[in-house]
């Protein structure tokens, strides 16, 4: 009767899982129809509807696994039947990796995390997916040496599946054929078998569909990207050609919103793109094409590997303390870790609960690359010898409500694990003036940015900025974040006397949503060089009037172009007039 019942709450399990993948599957093969009818409203609004998709699912499953059986405590030696039951249901599947995810979140929302270890969920996999194919292969090869460039270039564009047709499909082909010969120079040694291989499904995102692929040249393999973009009014065109590891990475930053690839296999996807961009894991890869609750599993996965063959100690992270976040790091590992305070000192005015929402929004945002990502865990167990004496006095004098000393570890009820970035202060403090410079313009290219995604910072202090390896502004600090069309951008109004602007108290008075762009330059560019470059950059953003002209076209139903890559490699702007070739070979 055991093994009977455990197999039937085995396949229960499943049948969540695969009705959560025929879901997620539905609302991303529709990615295709959005971006060609430019529907932009339906493709943001399906974007953040399939973020929440695997929570429901589970949330589904376990509703019906108490509602139709008489679950046990895990103690009992049903659930360990049931995970045999259900290991044995996986090999049918081509996604067996997400799925043993699946169970885990089903039998960690009902039962306490001391049952969270191998002998009942899958804190390690079980199922290899590297023997999977899919029924239709992942990607399709072309030969140019023996084809021919321009033929292969018009197939790769016409196997992509579009059915809009392109607006001047001749155009787009020499733009590319000149960016070819640009950044592929033509004294490089063509291999007998050279080869391009192409994903056969492009990657959706916003605005664009991108076509991933890579050159195969004997035992050099270069990562390519084509973006191709809807003229709303003219159809299809080509916007760019960009190539090697890190210009793809900046597509795949863990700053962007989540891509829509339809894929039955999605190890193999991943596998593909694994060599292309040497420096993102599994877990990073399966976050950009929206598996994020598998990347989850897989970075905690590579975080417990790394604490098993690393012995530095966890520390506070450097810059200036929050007063919402106690945020530490462990120096060997490339991340941060963010615990809610207790209590919030004065101005802030707002809950933990509150702080959850926020980091909530960003994560059904579009991020348009100027917000960090973040993975969110609960009940993470951490070894108590390896926290540092004055992070363990932090996280007990700030932070005692979401910790617990079980034994040997600490267990952290509640937090949030990002990328970790060099706070822009810290960064400024010791830039020369080129630095500066590119610093600055970034920083406001951020702020632009987001203003477009209709994002307001709210606290624009340069510690709540951070500066990413590819020396890229990113905001991570979302306490005080909130929709840009909330604010009121108001002037400053003139001063009753002359003697009152002399005054340390404004003369005016404040609203809760009020902001005084003026006031910018007062409080964050106290450093002469800073505001010298920042007023010839971004002095418009000093202005109230931009700010209102932004919030103007959001409530117009304008959604403004933010592209993942530098405006020199685009193809003339979009124009009809091709670049005779890029400013750079780039790592080609």
């Amino acid at each position: 009767m055991a093994w009977t019942e455990a197999k039937l709450i085995a396949e229960a399990i499943l049948e969540g899982f695969e009705r959560h993948y025929r879901l997620f599957r539905e609302v991303t093969g529709g990615a295709q129809a959005r971006f060609e009818s430019a529907d932009w409203p339906a493709a943001q609004v399906a974007a953040r509807e399939r973020i929440g998709f695997y929570d429901r699912r589970v949330g589904e499953t376990v509703a019906l696994l108490k509602r139709e059986f008489h679950l046990r405590d895990p103690g009992d030696i049903l659930w360990r039947r049931i995970k045999v039951e259900y290991l044995r249901l996986l090999p049918q599947l081509n996604q067996p990796e997400l799925a043993e995810t699946f169970y885990n979140s089903v039998f960690c929302r009902l039962f306490d995390r001391h049952y969270y270890n191998n002998s009942y969920i899958f804190v390690w996999p079980l199922i290899s997916t590297e023997h999977l194919e899919a029924q239709v292969p992942i990607f399709r090869p072309y030969y140019p040496a023996r084809d021919g460039f321009p033929q292969v270039v018009r197939r790769i564009l016409r196997d992509m599946g579009f059915e809009r047709p392109f607006r001047d499909l001749r155009r787009d082909i020499r733009c590319l054929l000149l960016a070819i010969r640009a950044r592929f120079p033509a004294n490089r040694a063509i291999q007998q078998n050279f080869q391009l291989a192409v994903l056969c499904s492009p990657f959706y995102r916003n605005k664009g569909a991108y076509i991933i692929g890579k050159a195969i040249n004997g035992a050099d393999q270069i990562p390519f990207v084509i973006p191709v973009l809807n003229d709303e009014e003219n159809g299809l065109y080509v916007d760019s050609l960009l190539s090697g590891s890190d210009e793809i990475s900046d597509v795949f930053s863990f700053s962007r919103a989540y891509f829509m690839v339809d894929t039955e296999v999605p190890a193999a996807v991943v596998d593909f793109l694994r060599p292309l961009m040497p420096r993102k894991g599994k877990a990073e890869l399966y976050t950009a094409i929206g598996l994020q609750k598998f990347g989850k599993a897989e970075f905690y996965r590579d975080f417990l590997k790394h604490l098993r063959y690393s012995s530095d100690d966890f520390v506070v992270a450097p810059g200036i303390r929050g007063m919402v976040m106690c945020v530490f790091t462990l120096p060997s590992f490339p991340f941060v870790f963010k615990v809610i305070k207790d209590r919030f000192p004065p101005p802030k005015d707002m809950t933990p609960e509150g702080v959850k929402e926020k980091y909530q929004l960003v994560k059904m945002h579009d991020r348009v690359g100027r917000m960090a990502d973040s993975w969110e865990y609960s009940h993470v167990a951490f070894p108590l010898e390896r926290f540092s004496p004055a992070l363990r006095e932090l996280l007990e004098s700030e932070c005692a409500d979401s910790i617990e000393l079980v034994g040997d570890q600490l267990i952290i009820k509640h937090l949030y694990i990002e990328r970790r970035m060099s706070p822009l202060n810290l960064y400024l403090h010791s830039a020369d003036e080129e630095d500066i410079r590119h610093a600055i313009r970034e920083y406001g290219d951020a702020i632009r940015q987001l203003a477009a995604a209709n994002i307001f910072p709210g606290d624009f202090l340069f510690k709540n900025f951070g500066v990413t390896r590819r020396g890229r502004v990113v905001f991570y600090d979302y306490d005080e974040l909130c929709y840009l069309t909330e604010c009121n951008f108001r002037d400053i109004p003139e001063a009753p006397y002359p003697e009152m602007e002399m005054s340390e108290e404004p003369w005016y008075t404040a609203g809760p949503n009020d902001v005084f762009p003026e006031e910018f330059e007062t409080f964050l560019l106290t450093d002469p060089r800073i505001r010298k470059v920042f007023r010839e950059l971004h002095g418009e953003l000093l202005d109230p009037a931009w700010w209102r002209e932004r919030q103007e076209n959001i409530r117009a139903g304008h959604l403004e172009d933010v592209f993942p890559y530098p405006s020199e490699r685009r193809f003339g702007a979009g124009r009809e007039d091709c670049p005779r070739s890029p400013d750079s070979a780039g790592d080609a």
